[in-house]
């Protein structure tokens, strides 16, 4: 396949999957308990699921090697930190279109391979992460255990955060990061242009 396909290919696959894009919302989800619910959430909102997987991308971009723990510890506290205000109906103004944000920004840093100060990039992504916390929050079922959903939320966005550091890392040994960036990059800009028009 060739390499300039990529781009093309990836968008193309978004564009089949526009109903998982800011339906945070699952029936499944719901179904297994405070724990399992956490733990599957993440997964099934494309504009969360691409935003973990690209702030991980880019902290393992990062020149500073302190990044790689930075980036996504201040993420994941900002991100617990904004669930604790979705569950206690915090009100937080612009949520949906602050997660779409984040998507776009980090499509960008990642495709023009921004390097920013270690403190800088952790308050970016940490402003960011509280969107998406709150709105894992604020949509997590009635009766089910916030802690227990929590945990779940949490080990679930890690893993994601780790899924995108360990495939930068694989593009760097097959010496594949231009392309990848290139790729990467503009299907998380296209996702965010994508989940813009589903918002208005």
């Amino acid at each position: 396949m060739k390499r300039s396909r990529l781009p093309l290919l990836l968008l193309g696959a978004l564009l089949l999957v526009p109903a998982l894009a800011l339906a945070h919302p699952h029936p499944y989800a719901h179904t297994h308990g405070g724990l399992g619910a956490g733990l599957l959430h993440p997964m099934l909102g494309l504009d969360h699921l691409l935003a973990m997987l690209g702030v991980g991308l880019w902290a393992a971009q990062q020149v500073d090697r302190r990044a790689l723990l930075a980036i996504p510890a201040a993420f994941l506290v900002m991100l617990l930190a904004g669930f604790g205000l979705g569950v206690g109906s915090a009100p937080l103004p612009l949520v949906e279109l602050g997660i779409v944000g984040s998507v776009a920004l980090v499509g960008a840093l990642i495709l023009f391979r921004r390097q920013l100060p270690l403190l800088a990039g952790a308050a970016v992504v940490g402003v960011f992460a509280v969107f998406h916390g709150h709105a894992h929050g604020a949509e997590m079922a009635a009766g089910l255990s916030a802690l227990s959903f929590g945990v779940g939320f949490a080990l679930a966005s890690a893993a994601l955060l780790l899924a995108g550091m360990a495939g930068w890392r694989f593009t760097e040994r097959r010496m594949l990061q231009q392309p990848v960036a290139r790729s990467v990059g503009a299907t998380l800009l296209a996702a965010s242009a994508v989940f813009l028009v589903l918002l208005v």
